[in-house]
């Protein structure tokens, strides 16, 4: 019973992570879905394009159930996963993760919380794993990621929000003083600390 409980709780979760991350490429230019912005080139496609090939990994050869997705081997792993190349199409990139999604579900669905997997890229003594290990591991990814993808969509256009129904309406005005009210704490409290005040 708990088994079904713990199942149930992680793959809800996953499901409700993919979509958040997804959601963050709704309404982007080519551009904009696409280019780096971060200094080491961290971009919104390439966070969605490295999610799908990490849980089609996980959720398929950790099991013996290889993703019907070609994908490389993981030892030639060169960090193409993380952007999108100029002929990959939004579309394409899209459509992995949702085949993905469905072959993980149908993985997730049909092995037991305990079944027995092995990642071959995991050091020993840690490799040989199971379902519930990989089923959190995954979820930490993919929430993990999603979360870089909130800032990086704040950072493009100011929109905001876990999912689309929770997502405001922006008012510049409240963010430039609720802005400006973090920054006059933030130096105040530097000067403070310059100038030898007590730590809090």
């Amino acid at each position: 019973m708990i088994d079904d409980f713990a199942k149930d709780t992680l793959h809800g979760r996953l499901r409700r992570d993919r979509k958040a991350l997804l959601w963050k490429l709704d309404g982007l230019s080519e551009y904009d879905a696409r280019r780096p912005l971060t200094v080491t080139g961290t971009n919104l496609l390439g966070l969605v394009k490295h999610v799908a090939s990490v849980e089609a990994r996980y959720f398929g050869e950790v099991f013996g159930r290889p993703s019907p997705q070609p994908l490389p081997r993981w030892q030639d792993h060169d960090g193409s996963d993380l952007w999108a190349g100029e002929h990959e199409t939004r579309d394409q990139i899209i459509g992995f993760y949702r085949r993905t999604w469905e072959h993980s579900d149908a993985t997730i669905d049909e092995v037991a919380l305990d079944a027995p997997g092995h990642v071959p890229w995991w050091p020993e003594p840690h490799s040989d794993t199971n379902l519930f290990a990989i089923l959190v591991h995954v979820l930490g990814e993919t929430n993990r990621h999603a979360g870089h993808a909130d800032i990086l969509r704040e950072g493009v256009d100011g929109r905001t929000g876990m999912r689309p129904e929770h997502e405001m309406h922006i008012d510049e005005g409240a963010r430039i003083a609720h802005y400006a009210k973090i920054e006059q704490a933030a130096r105040s409290a530097a000067s403070v600390r310059h100038q030898g005040g007590p730590a809090l």
